[in-house]
């Protein structure tokens, strides 16, 4: 199969750029051979071998400034699959650019083990933030589609309740394009991005509970992007073209 035909790999997606997917691509070679690590296993051997699901999960890891905060970013798939190409790793190369140490976690197709896994990844960070080299202060979550729902959970509900270490809630949550409407009055600040034609997640739904939010006190900014549907990533080419450096604006302004 060649690159330029991968969005057939990724159906609950679009707007999927071939740029964006050389360069994340080859951003992870370079780093390979330059000897950096790129991804890490968050779960033990033993833990893999007593549950075969585990096998594949872990982080990647875009450096970079050390001691900088991290983000760690969430694609959807629909619990179907893990999109990652278009709506984690572009993201995340693009939060290392602008200097903040960025994690890609690859998780389990369902949705309580997804959010355990997240929840796992950033308890594996904390304890590993000497030799990562990243701040655990200030961290965010982002997380796109089915990644959102993860990353929303976390939010409103803590690491611990979903097995991780008892650790703070991060500073900002950063999610697009999602049908979630759970919240609590101490969910964290809430960046929100929706596509006004969205046939998968009505932009409706995600404004009403950005009002529910702010209602509750929490602060919110929701963008709703005109002419764009399901799954656009880092928009590129579109109305909602640069949403991230605004997501990023917010996440600094809650640091």
């Amino acid at each position: 199969m060649k690159i330029s035909n991968i969005n057939s790999l990724l159906p609950y997606h679009s707007h999927i750029n071939t740029d964006t997917t050389i360069e994340v691509i080859n951003y992870m070679l370079d780093e390979v051979s330059s000897g950096e690590t790129i991804f890490y296993n968050i779960y033990s051997d033993e833990e893999k071998r007593e549950d075969s699901s585990k096998e594949d999960t872990g982080l990647f890891f875009f450096r970079g400034n050390p001691d900088a905060p991290f983000a760690i970013v969430c694609s959807g798939g629909g619990f179907s699959y893990v999109g990652s190409i278009h709506e984690a790793y572009p993201h995340a190369l693009e939060l290392s650019k602008q200097g903040y140490n960025a994690f890609v976690v690859q998780y389990r197709t369902d949705a309580q083990e997804a959010t355990e896994d997240l929840a796992r990844a950033i308890s594996y960070i904390f304890e590993n933030a000497d030799s990562l080299q990243v701040s655990t202060d200030n961290y965010s979550l982002w997380g796109s589609s089915a990644g959102a729902r993860m990353v929303a959970y976390i939010g409103t509900y803590g690491v611990e309740a979903f097995g991780g270490d008892n650790l703070p809630k991060p500073a900002t949550i950063v999610m697009a394009y999602t049908g979630h409407t759970e919240y609590s009055e101490d969910d964290p600040p809430t960046f929100i991005a929706a596509g006004s034609n969205d046939g998968i997640a009505n932009p409706a739904t995600m404004e009403r509970r950005a009002n529910n939010l702010r209602n509750a006190g929490v602060d919110v900014e929701f963008h709703e992007y005109p002419n764009l549907g399901h799954g656009f990533g880092l928009g590129i080419g579109t109305s909602a073209e640069g949403w991230i450096n605004s997501a990023i604006e917010f996440w600094k302004k809650h640091m």
